[in-house]
């Protein structure tokens, strides 16, 4: 046991704590600490003021510390702390909810809470699975993801999920999952505004896929429509139509990770309006509280409740949930964050924004080592050519050298820089954010 340490602003002990997703020993030879926010910018211990270009990650869509979602949360946790979440509830849980459902498209009407984007996933697999137990199809338990997919760190999420470093050390993962083609093509994409006009054919490759195994055999199919992990790859034109067209005359249930992209972050409370396809089910976290109190959950289409709606009464009928699942703190949380976009309209500003950040965006094109451009929603993802001997150096030297000199915090995966920030940003900021993007970018050419 390390000898304790007294309370600080500033730690003096960075040994104890294992950073997720962040080489430690770099990180604690010179960390990037952050002590307080505000609106679009955080402040360093030492006061220095830092735009956040990343919401967090990509979670704060409604701003930091906004003053309606912090007393809700102060007047939550003096009001009610806790509620147990099996066998009880509380009213916050049901007027949350049904605010969830009224934002989602079609007849996507019940909502299941949990705690993260992770815990989300594995909720709406599990959920698929048990739905074709419990209607005599116990045969359908292939699950289909996408290669190059993120879908959180559960073993659900990295079976179904797609990106190597997240799989290649946890053994064999869950049995029975296998993978459709990603879509990026950079000599057909390359410096695309929105949707690529290339690629929709690749969401056919589901019909090999059943043609192997029959669709007698498959539960669901799952994709994010906006990959976000991988580096901001857009759902190509048609693409989405095409999958749920295919799920449909097999019977597949459709899942789309919305972790990241709902809640205002391509202009529509959820993806699956702006591309005007209903799933089956949706998963959500992050910006349902605006990244304010840990929280996530499934929206299912009403025939999924349904069919688990019978049996005797006094049993449960889906043998799942968590301890904190629908957590009084995170539902006041939900509730203002709800209410805030509601009342500044930041779905629609996002949208309104969104020509003007893909063209402040472009304006890289033909920056040094500057391969590709992405803009979709509030969103870019600018990839940059890696150093032969040390893939991925390049952009992560680009988000040290913005933190620390040019004041702003910028995400990368690889060697692709990723940019989303709050939907509060100004036109002046989207300004702000491209120009140290840009500086960076030269500084480590």
């Amino acid at each position: 046991m390390r000898a304790a340490v007294s309370g600080s602003a500033v730690p003096n002990d960075l040994e104890s704590y294992w950073l997720p997703f962040t080489p430690n020993r770099a990180f604690k030879a010179a960390p990037r600490l952050l002590a307080r926010a505000k609106d679009m910018h955080y402040f360093t211990p030492e006061g220095r003021k830092v735009l956040d270009g990343t919401a967090g990650l990509w979670c704060i869509n409604a701003g930091h510390n906004r003053e309606p979602i912090v007393q809700a949360i102060q007047r939550q946790a003096a009001e009610l702390d806790y509620s147990p979440a099996f066998q009880f509830s509380h009213p916050k849980a049901f007027e949350l909810a049904s605010r969830v459902a009224a934002l989602a498209p079609g007849d996507l009407d019940h909502v299941f809470f949990c705690n993260s984007g992770s815990e989300a996933v594995d909720t709406a697999l599990k959920i698929a699975l048990a739905y074709h137990n419990i209607r005599g199809e116990g045969s359908r338990t292939r699950l289909i993801g996408r290669e190059r997919g993120y879908h959180g760190v559960g073993f659900g999420g990295i079976s179904v999920g797609g990106i190597v470093a997240n799989r290649k050390f946890f053994g064999s993962l869950l049995a029975g999952v296998d993978h459709l083609p990603h879509t990026y093509n950079r000599e057909q994409q390359a410096f695309t505004k929105g949707e690529p006009d290339w690629g929709a054919h690749l969401a056919d490759d589901l019909e090999r896929i059943v043609m192997l195994h029959d669709a007698s055999t498959i539960a669901a199919v799952i994709v994010e429509p906006m990959a976000g992990s991988a580096g901001v790859l857009p759902a190509p034109k048609g693409y989405l139509q095409r999958l749920r067209a295919i799920c449909d005359k097999h019977g597949i249930l459709l899942i789309f990770d919305e972790v990241i992209t709902g809640f205002g972050r391509l202009g529509y409370a959820f993806a699956a309006e702006r591309y005007g396809v209903t799933p089956d089910m949706i998963t959500f976290a992050k910006g349902v509280t605006s990244g304010t109190v840990p929280m996530g959950g499934v929206i299912a289409r009403k025939g999924i409740y349904d069919a688990f709606m019978r049996g005797p009464e006094h049993v449960a009928e889906l043998f799942h949930g968590y301890t904190y699942s629908a957590h009084p703190l995170a539902c006041a949380a939900g509730l203002a964050t709800l209410a805030l976009y509601r009342a500044e309209d930041l779905f629609t500003r996002a949208r309104k924004l969104e020509p003007l950040w893909a063209d402040a965006g472009m304006g890289l094109k033909g920056l040094p080592n500057v391969l590709d451009i992405r803009c979709v929603g509030l969103t870019a993802g600018i990839d940059l050519a890696s150093r032969p001997d040390a893939v991925g150096r390049r952009a992560y030297d680009a988000m040290e050298k913005a933190f620390y000199d040019e004041n702003i915090v910028i995400r990368v995966t690889g060697d692709t820089i990723a940019l989303t920030p709050p939907l509060i940003v100004s036109e002046d900021q989207i300004g702000e954010i491209f120009d140290k993007v840009g500086k960076v970018t030269r500084a480590v050419a």
